[in-house]
């Protein structure tokens, strides 16, 4: 690329996808923008990467489905990507009258997800409860979810919206102010159903169904609000093709990019933001009127020289891992097709109860007995991701996100313990299968099974993410719970000019470029107060005006 110069409107410090959609609605005004990285690649943890040298397989290594990514920015940004439905929704193994069985829910066929809760429950009393419970959720979608891209409004305004009629009210209750258990319990009264729900409470976080924080709340309904519908889809491409969907459209928009950046020091306080970095070995100095931050409080606190103040509730609780199979295992649960049951989300050791004890045992800084996780195999969707050899010989990719596995647990020994969590993981999921994983698993040239596992650790030193919390903090609210945050975007700092455009926004976290668009809107909103800025002519850009 060409030099870049010394002076720019915005620098937005990491390429993320936040920071990417940030980049594109403002160089659309015409402001000049620059975007640092310190890794060699864009996308951050938005990301497809060949994990397994030997392999043309094209994996998303981090984030893997989405749901958030409001489509008002996907028509704004003039993206092409392709969401795809997963027919599974999800499948849960079980074990009935000493026969091996699965819960299955569709996404395509409610009567076969009724037949299916009947065959585990016996009657149809808890299909229906689940319905009524989820609906809920739809209730809560539908009042906040386009909010999520305006100011923030208050507590107070936003529970006025729910006073309509008895669910709508009920919806604010059990979601919004009472622990989410207390509302599991009462709809639910099956332990692999309950359980089956409060996944989405937990996962990422350390949590557990009555925790006084409500964070198990605020987890859950960033789970089942996404664009009023809360389905997680498969994006066609992997991850990779959201982030050069991304890139295109911030190049497109005129951004320049710098990657492989060390940054040394930042200069907040002073009209001119000052940033300073090496590259190559050289030592750079850009200045700019805005400075938005596309990584975590934690990181910025680092080069502030402010000390960042977590709260309990920010510890991240995640083990990811990575694998390339020669087959799909087969299945000890004869009912449905294998790919039928690996197509949607296949969860494991997952019972109300059994999180509920492996929490506690976790809490108590050792790793659970039996450890809760969940299976996706992208490739049973898409299998773009990998070359037409691999699918011709029937090879697949699955990721395992392991609940109840806090930070604390691998932060003496991270080695020792990612080694111990990835044999207790791969263990949780052979008490289902017909074959242990690893005979299905590819072969590395050097002999090694192609199996790549994270630790909240490793997900740290990766991505700089607060104690490996793939939400970089607790998820928050959609609205505002402080007085002073309402009618704010969720993205200014205590430092004038500075914004957070990723993840630790409020409303931040997963693949929803929400915060990147609320910064855009941020910035705009600055020049538009001071129009001898000489940009007053350039931000009627109709794309970030229209709510």
């Amino acid at each position: 690329m060409s030099k870049i110069k010394n002076r720019y409107d915005v620098v937005i410090l990491g390429a993320g996808h936040n920071g990417l959609v940030a980049a594109t609605y403002l160089g659309r005004t015409g402001l000049s923008v620059l975007l640092l990285e310190k890794n060699d690649y864009i996308g951050g943890a938005t990301t497809s990467q060949k994990v397994f040298p030997d392999y043309e397989a094209r994996l998303s290594r981090y984030s893997y489905l989405v749901s958030l990514f409001p489509e008002k920015i996907i028509r704004d940004l003039g993206l092409k990507l392709e969401l795809r439905r997963r027919a599974t929704g999800s499948f849960t193994p079980y074990i009935k009258s000493g026969r091996h069985d699965g819960l299955l829910l569709s996404n395509v066929d409610e009567a076969q997800s009724r037949r299916s809760i009947i065959d585990l429950t016996g009657s149809e009393t808890e299909f229906e409860q689940m319905k009524k419970f989820y609906a809920l959720s739809r209730v809560f979608a539908e009042q906040t979810w386009d909010t999520m891209l305006a100011p923030l409004v208050s507590k107070e305004e936003t529970k006025r919206q729910f006073d309509a009629d008895d669910v709508s009210r009920e919806a604010w209750r059990s979601l919004a102010e009472e622990p989410l258990g207390r509302a599991l319990e009462r709809y639910l009264q099956d332990d692999l159903v309950r359980g089956l729900v409060l996944t989405d409470a937990k996962v990422g976080i350390f949590t557990h169904p009555h925790d006084p924080s409500l964070v198990q709340n605020r987890c859950f309904l960033y789970h089942l609000i996404g664009n009023k519908t809360g389905e997680w889809k498969v994006p066609v491409g992997g991850m990779g093709a959201v982030a050069r969907e991304l890139e295109q459209a911030a190049r497109g928009a005129g951004a320049e990019f710098l990657t492989d950046v060390d940054l040394v020091d930042l200069d907040l306080k002073g009209k001119k933001k000052t940033v300073e970095f090496q590259r190559d070995g050289k030592q750079q100095t850009v200045e700019s009127r805005f400075l938005l931050a596309n990584f975590g409080r934690n990181v910025l606190a680092k080069y502030s020289g402010r000390a960042y103040e977590p709260e309990a509730v920010d510890e991240g609780s995640v083990f990811k891992m990575n694998m390339l199979l020669r087959r799909l295992p087969k299945l000890k649960a004869k009912k449905y097709p294998t790919e039928q049951a690996w197509c949607g989300t296949f969860h494991s050791d997952e019972g109300y109860e059994q999180m509920n004890a492996s929490y506690e045992q976790a809490a108590k800084g050792r790793l659970p007995e039996r450890t809760p996780c969940e299976v996706y195999c992208h490739t049973l969707t898409d299998n773009t991701i990998l070359s037409l050899e691999l699918r011709e010989q029937g090879f697949h990719t699955i990721t395992l996100f392991g609940l109840d596995a806090p930070y604390s647990l691998f932060a003496k020994d991270n080695e020792k313990m990612r080694k111990q969590a990835e044999k207790k993981f791969l263990a949780s999921m052979n008490q289902w299968l017909e074959e242990p994983l690893e005979d299905c698993l590819a072969v590395a040239r050097d002999g090694s099974l192609c199996i790549e596992s994270k630790s909240p650790v490793d997900i740290e030193n990766s991505l700089g993410m607060y104690h490996g919390n793939i939400f970089q903090d607790s998820p928050t609210w959609p609205f505002a719970t402080r007085k002073e945050q309402v009618g704010t975007w969720g993205v200014e700092t205590e430092w004038e000019n500075v914004f957070l455009c990723g993840s630790s926004a409020l409303r931040g976290g997963a693949v929803s470029g929400i915060p990147g668009h609320n910064a855009a809107r941020k910035v705009l909103e600055v020049i538009e107060k001071t129009p001898t800025s000489g940009h007053g002519k350039d931000v009627e850009h109709p794309e970030l005006q229209r709510h």
